[in-house]
This record gives C-alpha cells, sequence and structure tokens, in this order.
C-alpha cells in the first residue's frame, strides 16, 4: 500500500520559544501548546511540525504519514511484518487516531498514523492553547494530545 501524505514532522528543539517563532514567522499557526511540546500547522492542507523540547520522552523526532483510512495502516502493518521488517504494536488512541513506530532502513523513526476525517482535535486548536492566570502569566492546557502523547511512549520505548 503506497504512502498517500507526509502528514508531520516531529524536530527536538532545545529553545522552545525562539523555534515556535521561527516556525510562526514561516506561516505555521500555533494549535497546540504543552509544557514540553508544541504543534504548529501550516495553513493550508493540514500538514505540521511537532516542536519537542529535551524534558519530552513519549516520542523522539520522526517522520509521520499520514493515512485516511484506519484499514490503510493495519495493511501498511501487516506488509511490513511480513517482509521481516520490525514494527512496534499498533495503537488505538483516545482521540480516534491509531498508529505504529518503526525504523526505516537508516535508523530514522517513522510515524504511520491513521488520521480520521474530522482531522486531529490537539491538531484543530479546538482547545485553548493556554489559560490565563490570576497573576497575568499563562498555563499550557493538557488534553487529547496530551493523552496521544502519553499512550505513545510505550511503543517507541519499546522498540529502542
Amino acid at each position: 500500500m503506497p504512502v498517500r501524505r507526509l502528514g508531520h514532522v516531529a524536530l527536538r528543539v532545545q529553545d522552545m520559544a525562539r523555534a515556535k517563532a521561527f516556525y510562526q514567522a514561516l506561516g505555521l499557526r500555533l494549535t497546540w501548546e504543552a509544557d514540553d511540546w508544541s504543534y504548529l500547522q501550516a495553513p493550508e492542507g493540514g500538514d505540521g511540525v511537532a516542536l519537542l523540547s529535551p524534558a519530552y520522552t513519549a516520542a523522539g523526532p520522526h517522520f509521520a504519514f499520514h493515512f485516511s483510512e484506519r484499514a490503510e495502516v493495519d495493511v501498511v502493518h501487516g506488509e511490513l511484518r511480513a517482509a521481516g521488517h520490525p514494527v512496534g504494536p499498533l495503537h488505538d488512541h483516545r482521540d480516534g487516531t491509531a498508529s505504529f513506530y518503526l525504523q526505516d532502513s537508516e535508523g530514522n523513526w517513522l510515524e504511520m498514523l491513521y488520521e480520521p476525517p474530522e482531522g486531529i482535535p490537539s491538531n484543530q486548536g479546538e482547545e485553548p492553547i493556554a489559560a490565563a492566570l490570576p497573576d497575568g502569566s499563562s498555563a499550557a492546557m493538557a488534553g487529547a494530545g496530551a493523552t496521544r502523547a502519553a499512550a505513545l511512549a510505550g511503543q517507541v520505548q519499546g522498540l529502542a
């Protein structure tokens, strides 16, 4: 089954504020922010960049190929296993996505991700990015993206 779309790239960054400013200057929109990672999305097409701080341990830098049908991820998972490629377990996530991780022939991490037709809630900015605190500062809000990230931790650590 051929890959249809490169949906996002996850990059490790040392300075989150500087990295967000850089990608926002390129025209990407900040759609998710947590204490240890942020997601910025292209204005058209939905492709994005996940910025991972050094403290983020649920997944490392990777490229994610997005699929529009859940069955496609199942087929790719099965084909790779049948061909003898080591792949991580296939997980269904609370936000309606399903994914698995693997490494390419050069050791680069890849994620194969089913994205429901309505999209991924944490990438749509449906949840507030930050909440104002009484002292005027702000705090990142946790939500669907945070639970998905936590669920991914076991798959990535299991392949390392």
